[in-house]
């Protein structure tokens, strides 16, 4: 199988079956998957928190547009970013990118001192909307290595972020939920999508080489 193969598989599951559930070896692969994900100066400004617990999962569901999904999936994963860029996060990420390389520590004094000016000066919320953005490079690839496994998964912004944050104690961790992910198996009685053709707009109409 190839990945145009899974990506043509792949559907937003809209029913899962509560009993069958992900092992958690392919959960770690689905994560890892997005954890090798592309970021903008490599900073990895989200995190992925997995939620499992049916009486966790119960306590969110007030906020989900679509609460049978949140409830009876395997797992639900919140990809939260940064609430902000600050100097003491881009160099923990670049103390350590130095260390793992083995470079001299301040290896790259001269760009992060780069990334804090043109962070430094824009607001709290413009570096989370940049921060977020990178949460759906990592959303993609999770989606696809989902497909490849041959598990069903529905990605979702229709939720209640505050309550999502509450509930997880997302702003105690200096982070705000931007995407979530559902995966799991899909309920092929109640999952009425599963069956239905895949519709794209055509590759003429879509992509332009010029």
């Amino acid at each position: 199988m190839t990945l145009l193969d899974d990506l043509n598989w792949r559907h937003a599951t809209k029913a899962y079956d509560p009993v069958k559930q992900v092992s958690r070896e392919d959960l770690y692969k689905i994560l890892e998957a997005a954890r090798l994900a592309p970021t903008s100066s490599g900073l990895q400004p989200f995190r992925i928190i997995v939620v499992e617990n049916q009486e966790l999962k119960s306590r969110l569901v007030p906020g989900a547009l679509n609460p049978d999904c949140m409830r009876e999936c395997s797992y639900i994963l919140v990809f939260a970013a940064w609430d902000n860029y600050t100097p003491e996060r881009i160099d923990a990420m670049f103390d350590r990118t130095t260390a793992e390389r083995n470079l001299p520590y301040g290896r790259f004094r001269n760009y992060t001192d780069a990334l804090k000016r043109i962070y430094g000066a824009s607001s709290p919320e413009q570096n989370f909307n940049h921060a977020a953005k990178q949460t759906y490079i990592a959303l993609g690839l999770a989606l696809a290595q989902a497909a490849e496994l041959r598990i069903d998964s529905t990605p979702a912004e229709g939720f209640d972020n505050r309550l999502i944050d509450e509930v997880l104690g997302l702003s105690e961790l200096g982070l705000k939920s931007v995407t979530l992910m559902y995966i799991g198996y899909s309920d092929p009685e109640r999952d009425w999508l599963a069956p239905m053709k895949k519709v794209r707009i055509p590759m003429d109409e879509f992509s332009t080489i010029r």
